[in-house]
């Protein structure tokens, strides 16, 4: 069952959820399921110190008008400090639990996401960047991490030492409460009227960042080919428009912050001269004491901490919605299904195992399959061929025929629209994608290495393979001059993108790693694209032996590689044009314009250098 579609991604998104303080911090409480016992201790221990704090006003006062009528003070003076200690030690252990609360709420984010981005439909891989896609995993979760960690309980804590702290001023003198109520109100009004620029700023922040991440990404995954055209200081531009927007989206949250910020200030600042200028009329009036007094003012004074904590809390839970929102699309990419239509077939295990056939069914079979990408834009219009035991098949055709979209077909990386693909004579939606992925392995003609050892790539499928069953595959690819070579043999680091390497190594790689995991059909994508002649007869010479474990199925250019296949089939506008062996097949007129043409050469690579069917 797949996902829900969601929003285009690197967009805005859409207003139409609830962008309400309360349905934030509704969506952001929900983010800490799992976590609720660390919020209470958190909260716990926030309450007690906001109690403590709330005590020491009292005991000030206490400490005035005893002064007054020349009593002891060190006890009451005792208490004051004893209070202050404890209030910052439980503020410390507090602040502890919730840090480490966000961190957990950060990683489980990170591994949902994580989890669901290497799962998602393949579709989704073509519709959005790599880099903005990562972007969501690092930097949109780690704005998150504050707003969980500490805006939720300051929101709460504030929220009750606020009102604590407003109940004891309206006991000591309610006229001065209902001046300090007046500013206050004032600034919460200036405060509620920026939270929506302030959220709506950092959504685009975020997708500024975002593309950021996804440009750097696209241009040094392309590093050697903006090198050589000297495209630098292009790449540098159309990077730093994003860090522009960045820019100019992170100005106007600061913009909007700093208005935020001084009218929270000049309301405390405000409230404070009040009281004490209207407060201290009233003691020389002898309508209060200095007690009262002094007490109300560290009551005032107090309460600008948990005001101020509750204003930057609403702020910061604006941001983080941002952030959220961005996680949420990403949440919501549909996913490949996860097993088979029939729950009764077994899930393939761990460890690949060469897949027991009937003899009498073909290992793999396309019965009429029709397919696009897009929605009335058809690549394949009805491509019918069937591959058998140990038999080695030739693809062949122009560049845009399909051959490529028939090999993602095979690999399950997306569904035909009508037809079916069979493994072994069951449906390959009978059998679920994992089951049919282990049937298969792939040698792309964009051949896959990744930084790491070169034993690490070649047992990628097989991470518990025993030397002897890597050194095999190793020399059936042709990969002992390889490593020899390297310093450190199997357990050299090859780079990144196995940059040590040469394109035929890399290939080479590839095939022993396909090789390593006992596949029953190998499909091998142009895999003499980048060997010179001497190598290309030894990895026909491979591939002969590898028929004789497996069935082949090898989208081909060069002549010599389709001369040796058992059977060829021919694609033509994404149709089934013909079929036979090379010699049975002269006689088509679109085959023999292949093999006289640069499609079909002895030697080289295509005439156009490259494949470009989708």
């Amino acid at each position: 069952m797949t996902g829900t579609a969601a929003p285009a991604l690197g967009q805005a998104p859409a207003a139409g959820g609830d962008k309400s303080t309360r349905t934030a911090v509704s969506t952001m409480y929900r983010l800490t399921a799992g976590h609720r016992a660390a919020i209470t201790v958190a909260a716990v221990l926030a309450l007690v110190g906001s109690a403590l704090g709330l005590a020491q006003p009292l005991v000030a006062k206490h400490v005035v008008d005893a002064s007054g009528h020349g009593q002891v003070l060190w006890p009451l003076l005792a208490l004051l400090g004893a209070l202050f200690v404890t209030e910052a030690v439980t503020g410390a252990v507090g602040h502890f639990v919730l840090e480490r609360m966000g961190e957990g709420v950060v990683r489980q984010l990170r591994h949902g996401l994580v989890g669901r981005l290497l799962r998602l439909e393949m579709r989704e891989y073509d519709r959005h960047r790599t880099g903005d896609l990562i972007s969501r995993v690092t930097a949109d979760t780690t704005l998150l991490r504050e707003v969980v960690s500490q805006a939720l309980v300051d929101m709460v804590t504030g929220s009750l030492a606020a009102a604590g702290a407003i109940v004891l001023m309206a006991w000591l003198d309610p006229l001065l409460l209902l001046m300090v109520a007046v500013t206050v109100a004032a600034a919460a009004v200036i405060v509620a009227s920026l939270l929506t620029g302030i959220r709506r700023a950092s959504e685009h922040m975020q997708h500024a960042v975002g593309d950021i991440a996804a440009a750097l990404e696209r241009a040094l995954g392309a590093l050697p080919m903006v090198r050589v055209h000297r495209a630098e200081e292009r790449e540098a531009a159309a990077i730093g428009g994003c860090v522009e927007a960045a820019y100019g989206a992170g100005v106007r949250t600061a913009k909007l912050a700093s208005v935020m910020s001084p009218a929270v200030e000049l309301a405390v600042q405000g409230s404070f001269l009040i009281v004490l200028v209207i407060g201290g009329l009233r003691v020389n009036a002898h309508a209060g004491s200095l007690g009262d007094l002094v007490a109300f003012l560290l009551y005032a004074s107090y309460l600008v901490l948990p005001l101020s904590s509750i204003f930057h809390a609403v702020g910061l839970v604006q941001r983080g919605m941002g952030a959220y929102q961005r996680i949420e699309e990403a949440l919501c990419l549909p996913v490949e299904p996860t097993g088979p239509q029939n729950a009764s077939v077994r899930a393939p295990t761990s460890r690949p195992t060469r897949r027991a056939v009937p003899p009498e069914q073909p290992v793999l079979a396309l019965r009429d399959v029709r397919f696009g990408y897009d929605p009335g834009r058809p690549v394949l219009r009805g491509v019918s061929f069937a591959v058998a035991h140990r038999q080695h098949v030739a693809l062949v055709g122009r560049s845009g025929a399909g051959k490529s979209t028939v090999f993602a077909l095979v690999a399950s990386f997306y569904e035909p629209d009508e037809g079916s693909v069979l493994f072994g004579g069951r449906p390959a939606t009978e059998l679920g994608r994992a089951a049919c992925r282990g049937r298969i392995a792939v040698v792309d003609q964009n051949t896959h290495v990744v930084h790491g050892t070169l034993r690490d790539n070649i047992a990628y499928a097989v991470p518990d393979a025993t030397d002897a069953e890597i050194r095999s595959v190793v020399e059936l690819a042709q990969l002992g001059e390889v490593v020899d070579r390297l310093p450190g043999g199997l357990n050299a680091v090859i780079g990144e993108r196995g940059s040590t390497l040469s394109g035929g190594e890399r290939q080479r790689v590839a095939l022993a790693r396909a090789l390593l995991a006992r596949p029953t059909l190998l499909l091998l994508d142009e895999p003499t694209s980048h060997l010179d002649a001497i190598n290309e007869s030894a990895l026909t010479t491979v591939m002969k032996d590898v028929a004789q474990e497996c069935a082949l199925l090898v989208i081909a250019h060069r002549l010599s590689t389709v001369q040796h296949a058992d059977h060829i089939v021919v694609l033509h506008d994404g149709r089934t044009a013909a079929c036979g062996r090379h010699e049975e097949l002269l006689d088509d007129p679109l085959y023999r314009e292949l093999a006289e043409s640069q499609m079909l050469r002895p030697g080289g690579l295509t005439g156009r250098g490259s494949r470009t069917d989708g």
